[in-house]
């Protein structure tokens, strides 16, 4: 309570300081009314959430090895698709449609467990940091204990022969933090997709902002996390 009274203190004082400097400047007016107080920004370093900072960049520098005419995703967070799409035409689908406007991209309805693509049709695939919250009911979607395995079902129902699938989920020890999300184990992935190719394995550890992405890990450094991020690339043979 201190702390936040004393930097609501040095807000004022910056704000009185700066509108005396600005006292010759018209080019805008100064007003207390119009403040918009931000207290928390004057940090060291830039924060930033190390599974949502590394896993769209792992599945871009995939891309960029892949090189696809198209790429489908499903559910992912939107920065990767929008940004896939400058380079790679995207198609992205959700339970809850997205309506961006952009050259090269799409969005459409797609539910998981039933996905509007013929089999083996997709080339390239990705869904990230998603199917842990398949069936929890958090998206407003129907609760169902199985709904993740239903959903790596359709994964590798639409994959074409060859196609690459690339799937991030939260992993350590297997645990439902209920409605949130699932944690799996990295034996519980592999097993998952066992009739498809692990091209490669990257990892965000609980300590990600420290020790950033560990490219090929082993996987007995994923039994040791709490919450860590596990990075997939599959290949259907």
């Amino acid at each position: 309570m201190f702390k936040k009274l004393y930097l609501k203190y040095l807000f004022l004082l910056d704000f009185l300081s700066f509108r005396r400097m600005s006292e010759s400047d018209k080019r805008f007016s100064i007003l207390w009314r119009k403040r918009n107080v931000r207290l928390d920004d004057k940090t060291a370093l830039t924060n930033f959430d190390s599974h949502y900072i590394y896993h769209p960049a792992w599945a871009a520098r995939v891309l960029a090895q892949t090189k696809p005419e198209e790429h489908i995703d499903i559910s992912s967070t939107l920065h990767f698709s929008t940004l896939v799409s400058a380079f790679i035409p995207t198609k992205f689908y959700d339970y809850r449609p997205a309506k961006i406007k952009l050259s090269n991209f799409e969005s459409a309805v797609g539910d998981l467990n039933k996905l509007p693509f013929p089999d083996n049709s997709v080339p390239s695939l990705s869904c990230l940091h998603t199917i842990e919250h398949v069936g929890l009911g958090r998206y407003g979607d129907p609760l169902d204990p199985a709904g993740d395995l239903k959903a790596i079902k359709e994964l590798k129902r639409v994959l074409a022969p060859q196609g690459n699938l690339l799937i991030v989920v939260p992993i350590g020890k297997p645990q439902i933090a209920f409605n949130a999300h699932r944690i799996y184990s990295y034996q519980q992935i592999v097993s998952y997709f066992s009739d498809l190719e692990l091209k490669s394995f990257a990892l965000i550890p609980d300590d990600g902002e420290e020790r950033g992405l560990i490219e090929e890990a082993a996987p007995t450094e994923v039994d040791k996390q709490n919450y860590g991020c596990g990075c997939f690339w599959f290949k259907k043979l």
